[in-house]
């Protein structure tokens, strides 16, 4: 097997694995979406979405080559994408082989779903296989708002889907976009409202960032369309902070905020630093301050598993700095915060605290912990701690 990245690195016991599974195919690309995503779904053998279980299952049993799990996977997301393109069946099977080569997950087993790709059979089906939570891509209770996302379901359709996962006890998180061209305070508010009446344990709240080579990029670019306006944004975030702290969702990270004890354990695990490997094109890995990136494109991933190699595109071995301004970038956007960093003098953290952006009680006891300014501004506080 070819050895792109020096995988001997990474061989032998892991502890605290968790596993992400990247399926790039959509029913339509978002304006906004720079995710490596396909609506092409029949690329030809097993870079096709028919074909595209087994293909997945075969990167998975290769890693099982390398890696010893200390413990059963903790964690498992799948995401896209929309992996609910595929057959229930088919993310069953790629669950089944997870667990057959690394251990049974012993924690929340998660799928992103847009509401218009699943009937309840489906999340029966899901629930069956071990899933045991449902992401759903929500992003507004605005029809206008939704079209311009270019998002394809109703609001009707998102009622359905959570009340179909109610009905059968599966977990779920509804995700929303804020600052879309057109969104009014009004409108921003109302789907605030509605993700609230769905009674969701998690609500992740996005602001909308125009990225380069998406086709909202190129509106903006043209002047077709205008481009958030950050003063907007920054209320809008506000607005979402107030209606979900008084609704009982206290915010975890930055952008999530859950009902206490439904945080995502999966996206924690990030958030920490711990180990998770990425399986499918373009999909990122992390095990023990080594990262790794596998070949974004379905048709070359697909092409180097079936030559017998691994599809990994690139990868790089961090030194202790850039672990530690890691933890700092990472931990920051966490409610606990991180310690305070040995080398940071105390008028900087004075500074801090005088302009509002972080905890005063929390800093006394030797933790930086944002406040809502500072999580507006987290950017700065970030930059303030890696250049002291």
């Amino acid at each position: 097997m070819a050895n792109p990245f020096e995988l001997a690195r990474i061989a032998g016991p892991v502890n605290d694995l968790s596993a992400y599974v990247h399926i790039p195919f959509c029913s339509v690309r978002c304006g906004y979406c720079d995710f490596n995503t396909y609506t092409n779904v029949d690329f030809g053998g097993g870079a096709s979405a028919n074909r595209f279980a087994a293909t997945i299952v075969r990167e998975i049993e290769m890693a099982g080559q390398i890696l010893e799990p200390a413990a059963p996977l903790e964690t498992v997301f799948f995401g896209g994408g929309t992996p609910t393109l595929l057959p229930a069946t088919d993310l069953a099977l790629i669950l089944e082989a997870l667990g057959a080569t690394f251990g049974a997950p012993t924690g929340e087993v998660t799928t992103e779903a847009n509401p218009e790709s699943v009937t309840k059979a489906d999340l029966a089906a899901l629930q069956a296989a071990g899933f045991t939570r449902v992401s759903f891509g929500m992003q507004s209770a605005r029809p206008h708002v939704l079209e311009v996302l270019d998002r394809l379901h109703t609001p009707g359709q998102v009622d359905a889907v959570t009340h179909w996962a109610r009905e059968l006890d599966l977990e779920f998180s509804v995700d929303l976009i804020y600052g879309a061209p057109g969104e009014s305070l009004e409108d921003w508010q109302a789907s605030l409202e509605a993700a609230i009446a769905l009674e969701p344990g998690h609500i992740s709240a996005y602001g909308l960032t125009i990225e380069e080579g998406t086709k909202m990029g190129a509106q903006v670019r043209r002047g077709e369309l205008p481009e958030p306006d950050p003063d907007e944004l920054a209320a809008k975030y506000e607005m979402a902070d107030e209606a979900l702290s008084a609704a009982g969702y206290e915010w975890y990270e930055v952008s999530n905020w859950a009902k206490p004890g439904k945080e995502s354990q999966h996206n924690r695990a990030y958030w920490t630093n711990a180990n998770w490997w990425g399986f499918g094109p373009g999909a990122h890995s992390h095990i023990d301050g080594s990262r790794f990136w596998n070949i974004k494109h379905p048709i070359a991933y697909t092409g180097k598993l079936e030559g017998g190699d691994f599809p990994i595109g690139g990868g790089e071995a961090l030194s202790d700095i850039e672990r530690a301004e890691e933890d700092i970038m990472l931990g920051i956007r966490l409610n606990d915060g991180i310690l305070v960093p040995d080398h940071t003098p105390s008028d900087v953290i004075a500074s801090l605290i005088a302009d509002e952006l972080i905890d005063g009680r929390a800093a006394l006891t030797g933790r930086i912990r944002l406040t809502r300014r500072g999580r507006l501004l987290a950017d700065t506080v970030i930059r303030t701690l890696w250049d002291t």
